[in-house]
């Protein structure tokens, strides 16, 4: 059994007075200086790190659309019987629509993200919040808030911090330990973050104008990344890095 205090400081958000990197599309040596690193599910967290879990909670990751189709088609979003894809990403929208369906996701994400803390992560990263502005009319934000509910108490369940991914509109709300957010920069969001969780906001930048700015607005209180926006790995051509 976990000691109160070792729960305590699992369900702590990221250090702030640390370099972090977001190593989504292939893990590798952090760079000197860099404490707080983020990884995709399937792999292992970075030795002597705050690690963060990520996890695609609401919509399905490319490689795993025959997966959702062929194991639990009823829980793929359709309009008239065909998926319902995010085009930017090539993803397939889950159902979040009803309880029943919500309650059968967390089955299985919920598996995801207690694999996250049996293999050593600190905190898990659930992605795409925001789906319901994608799916066309058919979910509503209070369904992926219901269904993001489920996913937080059993991140907590299992010994994990839990993050707020992007979607600032609910920022407010407090209902995460902290805030995970892409280019708020850019879209002029981070205020609203940084209004709810203080500086337990990890900022990610994708173009060095935004990312100069952040850092000239914030770089001394929060940890804030410079990547390339398909984040490969470390000696991978494209690769782009930097914190402030």
């Amino acid at each position: 059994m976990l000691s109160a205090a070792l729960v305590v400081f699992a369900l702590t958000g990221p250090p702030v007075d640390l370099g972090a990197d977001y190593q989504l599309g292939g893990a590798y040596r952090p760079a000197e200086g860099v404490g707080v690193v983020a990884r995709d599910r399937r792999a292992q967290p970075a030795s002597g790190a705050y690690s963060i879990c990520y996890v695609n909670a609401f919509q399905a990751q490319p490689g795993a659309r025959r997966w959702w189709l062929s194991r639990h088609p009823d829980l793929v979003l359709r309009s008239a019987g065909k998926p319902i894809v995010d085009k930017n990403w090539g993803e397939l929208l889950l159902d979040t629509g009803t309880k029943t369906k919500r309650k059968a996701l967390a089955r299985i994400v919920g598996r995801w993200i207690d694999g996250c803390g049996r293999s050593g992560f600190d905190a898990v990263e659930p992605d795409n919040l925001d789906s319901w502005q994608r799916s066309k009319g058919l979910l509503r934000r209070r369904d992926n808030v219901a269904f993001a509910q489920l996913l937080i108490r059993r991140a907590h369940r299992a010994g994990l911090a839990i993050a707020q991914k992007n979607a600032a509109g609910l920022a407010a709300a407090r209902m995460f330990d902290f805030a995970v957010v892409e280019q708020c920069q850019r879209y002029r969001e981070c205020a609203r973050f940084t209004r709810a969780y203080g500086d337990q906001v990890l900022e990610i930048e994708y173009r060095r104008k935004d990312f100069d700015e952040a850092c000239d607005a914030r770089g001394a209180r929060l940890p804030i990344v410079y990547r390339d926006v398909n984040l490969v790995p470390r000696g991978s051509r494209g690769y782009r890095f930097a914190t402030c």
